[in-house]
């Protein structure tokens, strides 16, 4: 039996608006996609002096974090993610626009947030693919179906073999058509699915939220009520 590694995606969107929260799902290791602190309604519209202010899980302010990149256009990118930077991150614009009768300029705010998770590709994976520029998820599940395509070959030509060419077949050999692939379902320690709270990436493995854990290679966060766990990703309780 064969596992096969899923292919995860980033997912990103500008928000619809600033009530709404935009889940963005970074793979560990790897940087996250381009925050926009702006709607798209806003972004249609001419806006005057805009300011961004960006603030991290725990309210920390992330202007000149060596994790963060961001822009005058107030675009915010985290680099190299790792579990612990999962969370809640909030970006308030303020900027100005002229009154009706174009005499004075009112200023205006608008606040927009993201929860970022991160997802692991496999065990191991970020150590392997650090080396190689491309994309490694795609190298590494066309290498696991080509493998699978050898093993399926050798077999095969096993039974052949020993169909045609051997008196006595031996006691232990392959049964033709019995070699089947499938796709075994785990995440690693820390990690979870819940397609309840993640339905828009329900088969990726999430860093279990704070007041949960995960020991083991299981898909479920287990809830912890022994001690209180503030931080995502958490093994043990």
């Amino acid at each position: 039996m064969m596992m096969l590694n899923a292919i995860y995606i980033y997912l990103w969107k500008m928000p619809v608006s600033s009530s709404s929260a935009v889940n963005v799902y970074v793979r560990v290791h790897r940087n996250s996609p381009y925050l926009v602190c702006m709607d798209l309604p806003l972004s249609q519209s001419e806006v005057i002096d805009p300011n961004y202010l960006w603030i991290g899980p725990n309210g920390q302010n992330l202007k000149r974090k060596q994790y963060v990149n961001l822009t005058e256009t107030g675009k915010l990118m985290l680099v190299g993610f790792k579990e612990h930077m999962s969370g809640s991150y909030m970006c308030t614009l303020s900027y100005r626009v002229f009154r009706n009768d174009m005499q004075a300029e009112e200023e205006r705010f608008k606040t927009y947030k993201f929860m970022i998770y991160v997802n692991p590709f496999a065990p191991g994976w970020e150590v392997s693919c650090r080396q190689i520029t491309t994309d490694c998820e795609d190298i590494t599940n066309s290498h696991v179906y080509k493998a699978r395509g050898l093993i399926e070959k050798f077999f095969r030509e096993q039974w052949y073999i020993l169909k045609h060419e051997f008196v006595n077949i031996p006691a232990i050999h392959y049964i033709d058509h019995s070699f089947q692939v499938t796709r075994l379902d785990s995440c690693r320690p820390g990690f979870g699915k819940n397609d309840f709270i993640h339905n828009d990436c329900a088969n990726c493995c999430v860093a279990c939220d704070p007041g949960s854990y995960s020991p083991n290679n299981d898909i479920t966060c287990q809830p912890c009520t022994s001690i209180r766990i503030k931080h995502y990703g958490a093994k043990s309780c």
